[in-house]
């Protein structure tokens, strides 16, 4: 019974698994930069968005989406063209709600990264990794 459970939402816990963790990542870049060495928020924004992708990237491939697609140059190009995307609403959020209207900028990084996160594996889901563990073009 509890085996065919995890495979009814083992994506869509994996995901959630790794999109706490990119999370993370993202975060604690975001406040290593801009907190703990002083580089401008939106700058470190960016730095945290470049790293959490990249980690993204490598779990959502081999861990959530399993694929198997042998073409990963187009994964990876659709990958970080739909996360360009998201990280442009990060940006947008945080410029937004910290420069213009004054919220906490680690509140609007938490608030953000959770939106990011569901567009991300509509994202994933739709148009990067479909076809789980086939073998596309």
């Amino acid at each position: 019974m509890m085996w065919k459970w995890w495979r009814q939402y083992q994506e869509i816990i994996l995901y959630g698994i790794f999109g706490v963790l990119t999370t993370v990542v993202n975060i604690i870049v975001y406040w290593f930069f801009a907190r703990f060495i002083g580089v401008n928020y939106l700058l470190s924004t960016a730095i945290a968005w470049i790293l959490s992708v990249l980690f993204a990237f490598i779990t959502n491939r081999l861990y959530v989406f399993e694929s198997k697609n042998q073409n990963i140059w187009k994964e990876m190009y659709l990958f970080f063209t739909f996360r360009l995307l998201s990280g442009l609403i990060d940006f947008i959020d945080m410029y937004l709600f910290v420069d213009v209207l004054h919220f906490d900028d680690m509140v609007i990084k938490i608030v953000s990264n959770v939106i990011v996160i569901v567009l991300n594996y509509v994202f994933s889901k739709l148009f990067i990794f479909k076809g789980k563990g086939k073998e596309n073009e």
